[in-house]
């Protein structure tokens, strides 16, 4: 077991074709039978998918196996930019060079029209030299592309991502932000990992 998160556990495990080690996305069974989960679990492997990028985590594989429904994807050594703040005080170099990673890789999907909507330490992962940062944790992200024709999956009264991190125009219509909400966030983390809070 590698964590937990609101809609799905995760787990390191072996991609046995290749020999590989891999991050595995579970969608609880309690989930499954919600149409509303298995949508957004379905639309995170597809955004991200289509996501080529050295700064967010790469999907591998999806499907579904006795009723399960699984993401396979890379598996980075290391933990969670969150776990990193509780166990010391960044400098000013490491964190700037946090920051930039994951600045590139909101840009690259935000081209591809992919909002991410709860960026945020627990879904930024790190290798323990920091020099590797990836972006995880689509699960609620929006495909503006897609989502401008046929609506979300979320609702207007629904507030969707963590709270410390949110835009205001997020706490108010989660369905209607765009780009922007994640730069808002970014710039929280980027507050919090120079100030400690």
């Amino acid at each position: 077991l590698l964590g937990r998160g609101g809609m799905a556990v995760v787990y390191k495990g072996t991609q046995q074709s290749l020999g590989r080690i891999v991050a595995i996305k579970v969608l609880p069974k309690e989930f499954s039978r919600d149409r509303q989960f298995v949508g957004r679990f379905h639309r995170e492997a597809e955004s991200v998918a289509r996501l080529n990028h050295p700064n967010i985590i790469q999907i591998i594989d999806k499907g579904e196996d006795q009723g399960i429904l699984y993401l396979a994807m890379e598996y980075v050594e290391g933990t969670s930019l969150d776990v990193v703040l509780r166990q010391r005080r960044l400098s000013l170099q490491e964190v700037v060079q946090i920051i930039k990673q994951i600045g590139r890789g909101l840009g690259a999907a935000h081209r591809a029209g992919v909002v991410h909507r709860d960026l945020n330490p627990r879904n930024i992962l790190v290798s323990p030299t920091l020099t590797v940062v990836k972006l995880a944790d689509f699960g609620i992200s929006r495909v503006e592309s897609v989502t401008r024709n046929l609506g979300t999956l979320s609702t207007r009264d629904m507030t969707l991502g963590s709270l410390h991190y949110l835009a205001p125009e997020q706490a108010v219509d989660a369905s209607a932000v765009d780009h922007r909400a994640d730069i808002y966030s970014l710039g929280v983390v980027f507050y919090e990992a120079l100030t400690g809070r």
